[in-house]
Parts: C-alpha cells; structure tokens; sequence
C-alpha cells in the first residue's frame, strides 16, 4: 500500500501553516519502516487541485490542515475519515487558493479519490508574513502527533524517534531557508 501524508497551508501566514510544518517535523523527527507498504511526506503548500495526480497514486491518503468548526475553540484537533467529516467541519477562511476540500470531493467524482482520513487543527491567527506559531498549535502538536503516529502504526508501520524538533522549529528553518 502507498501511504501519503499531505501538509496543507501557507506558510507565510502564521498557524495557516501548520499542515505543512507538521507534517515536515514529523518526517524529520521520526524513521519510518514496513515490510509491504510506502510512505511519503509531501508539503502541498496551497496547490489543492494541482496535488491530485501526486493523491491519485496513493492507496491511503492523510491530509494535515487548518480547519474551522462549529463550537471548535483555537487549537482542538480533529480526526476523521473524508466519508464521515462532521458536520461541524468547514474547510473555509483560509489562505488556500482553492479549497483542499473542494479537491477531494472532485476526485470523487472521476473516482480517483484514495482512503482519506483529515487531521484537522483549528487555527488562532492567519495573518500575513509572519512565521510565528500560536501557543496553542504549539500545544495541539502533541496530539497531533500521536494520532499520526498511532495511524501509521495500525497500517503497518514501525517508526522510531531520531530528533525532538518542535513545529516552531519547522517553521524558523523554513524561514531561514528562503529568506
């Protein structure tokens, strides 16, 4: 089975972000093994419906973004498979030009669509330029992490820690990288 992890967000504007750096701490802090199965780390900033050849070919699909919900306070952390998202759910707000939502569902129409489960992050601030993660996305991390970590575990996967960098240190390299 091909298994990839999308982070979804922008970057550069602050906890929006948080798709794309947790996903790139997890792939840096942890060694991932499995006798039958791929696994693939993928940053999809906000591309959306550019992604969908690289979702495509993958057999089970894990999508890390922001999300809005319903009574949802800053910073809860949401999981669930595509087929049964709450409906308390909205993908809307962000900085994304096209919403990862609406490109999973056009996939379903052509059929193309893989197992998708979301984890999903209610942000605090989306505000331009700026590299600064809320405390409480910090926070929300660990949670995060360990439902990541037991996923992958229950398809098959092994994994074993080899750094200890938090999203906020994601976020500082990334901005030292391109700037």
């Amino acid at each position: 089975m091909r298994v990839l992890i999308l982070g979804i967000g922008n970057v550069m504007f602050a906890d929006e972000g948080v798709g794309v750096h947790f996903v790139k701490m997890i792939e840096n802090n942890f060694k991932f093994t499995s006798d039958g199965h791929s696994l693939k780390f993928i940053d999809g900033g906000t591309l959306a419906n550019y992604l969908t050849p690289i979702m495509a070919d993958s057999d089970y699909l894990i999508v890390v973004d922001c999300i809005d919900a319903d009574d949802g306070q800053i910073g809860d952390v949401y999981f669930f498979d595509f087929e049964d998202m709450p409906k308390s759910i909205k993908w809307s707000g962000s900085a994304h030009e096209i919403e990862m939502l609406q490109t999973i569902e056009m996939m379903d129409l052509v059929g193309d669509r893989p197992k998708t489960k979301i984890i999903g992050v209610v942000p605090k601030r989306v505000e331009p330029m700026s590299f600064e993660l809320s405390s409480e996305i910090l926070n929300s991390s660990d949670l995060m992490s360990k439902i990541i970590l037991k996923e992958l575990k229950s398809l098959g996967f092994e994994y074993s820690k080899i750094d200890d960098k938090n999203l906020q240190d994601i976020a500082n390299e990334w901005k030292k990288e391109q700037f």
